[in-house]
């Protein structure tokens, strides 16, 4: 197993975002796209000539990702939206659940948006993931589950991760389709070393995962064996993504909810790690 020490990362954007979320390279615009959860804000950001975009949602937006010809669509408290070119919004699929609010989401291979939601006070079972498609229809894939998060494909598409945070695991299901199967484990973090957060899936179809209290992002390989530790300055990275020209570039989201400014300068920044691997292109939302 290799280690990486801290000192390797980069801050890609020094900020301080509450609770930096969701990393997603748009390859067609060459930027990056992530949130801010509980501030309520999609923040752009193009790394080659350091332009970057700030949206306010108007309520808690848990992901923000690319769609086809332009635009995003966002996992929000109340259901899932759209924003056209022109900044326009409209709801594609809205469900109000009082005490409850969107979290990660992930654009499957088909182009459908798999989107979680959780509680905000975690109780066991009362968030989900749904898979919504490009017309709205919304479909309950995993009911009862508590903080819905990192969702990824293998390279082949013929297998989905998952981390349902408060368990302590990553998750692997046969996909078929537009269906899953077969959950099991992947991979256990072990206790005092974190929570699963964020997740993403390289070229060779290893698994990266950030560790929400646990100052690191960890490697997986294809057959759940742990390759590599890379520790990070904040204690609460919160999701990872490729991204770049070159889809070699880690980049990382974090939190400062709960963080001593002066212990942790870093925490709600934008961190990057150089040529840490071999990304993935990421599909657009088709809708």
């Amino acid at each position: 197993m290799r280690e990486t020490a801290s000192a390797e990362w980069t801050v890609a954007l020094r900020t301080r975002a509450l609770l930096g979320e969701g990393p997603t390279w748009d390859g067609a615009r060459q930027r990056l796209v992530w949130v801010d959860i509980l501030n309520s804000r999609v923040h752009t950001f193009d790394p080659a000539g350091g332009a970057r975009t700030v949206l306010a949602a108007g309520q808690h937006v848990g992901a923000a990702k690319p769609r086809e010809g332009g635009g995003l669509v966002v996992n929000l408290r109340d259901g899932i939206g759209l924003y056209g070119t022109d900044g326009r919004f409209s709801w594609l699929h809205r469900e109000v659940v009082p005490g409850r609010r969107g979290n990660d989401a992930a654009v499957a291979p088909d182009g459908a948006l798999w989107a979680g939601t959780m509680p905000y006070g975690e109780q066991p079972g009362g968030g989900d993931l749904k898979r919504v498609t490009g017309d709205g229809t919304a479909v309950t894939v995993l009911p009862e589950v508590t903080v819905s998060n990192g969702i990824g494909w293998s390279p082949d598409g013929s297998f989905m991760y998952y981390n349902d945070t408060p368990t302590r695991r990553i998750d692997v299901f046969d996909v078929s389709g537009p269906e899953v199967a077969g959950r099991r484990t992947f991979a256990e973090i072990e206790e005092g070393a974190g929570y699963p957060d964020g997740l993403t899936v390289d070229a060779e179809g290893a698994v990266w995962v950030a560790l929400w209290d646990g100052g690191a992002v960890r490697r997986y390989t294809p057959d759940g064996r742990l390759d590599r530790v890379v520790t990070v300055p904040v204690r609460r990275p919160t999701a990872c993504a490729f991204g770049g020209t070159e889809l070699r570039d880690l980049y990382v989201t974090t939190a400062s909810v709960g963080a001593d400014p002066a212990a942790s300068p870093l925490a709600g920044s934008l961190l990057v790690l150089p040529g840490a691997g071999q990304g993935l292109a990421q599909p657009a939302f088709a809708g």
